[in-house]
């Protein structure tokens, strides 16, 4: 998904590769995933998502990014947007596969039952699934 800015028809977004529906007791989780190299890249994925109103009335947009930077170290945020604890474990995945470059957002919407710890294999379920429709599994994600 390639769209410019209406401001500046010149920049290019990062491309975002979305996986498929996740569903548990109502509740739905889908992940996307984008290469980023900078902050800037992290805001135009986010702003790209949020044009899709599904997305943007979700019940949680959890996201996580890791990006190396020129003097070689690693910048790296997440955002549970309300989902207790869920942004720190999305990161954890990122840090586990030794992802660079890379921001993964998982969507939910809650179907109204709780689903306890559960909720935690299907968010990291919706990001695994995201980053190998995005060919971020088969080599190492930093180099892809």
């Amino acid at each position: 998904m390639q769209l410019a800015d209406v401001g500046a028809a010149s920049r290019v977004y990062p491309e975002i590769y979305t996986g498929v529906p996740l569903e548990m007791k109502k509740s739905v989780f889908v992940g996307h995933v984008a290469r980023v190299e900078s902050a800037n890249d992290v805001q135009r994925v986010l702003d790209t998502l949020m044009l899709d109103k599904k997305i943007a009335q979700a019940t949680h947009n959890i996201l996580a990014y890791r990006i190396r930077l020129d003097n070689g170290s690693i910048s790296q945020d997440n955002d549970d947007d309300g989902e207790s604890a869920a942004g720190k474990r999305l990161g954890h995945l990122l840090q586990l596969l030794d992802a660079e470059n890379i921001i993964v957002v998982v969507t939910r919407w809650y179907g109204g039952t709780h689903l306890g710890p559960d909720r935690f294999k299907l968010i990291n379920s919706a990001a695994r699934q995201a980053l190998e429709a995005g060919g971020f599994l088969n080599n190492s994600i930093g180099k892809k």
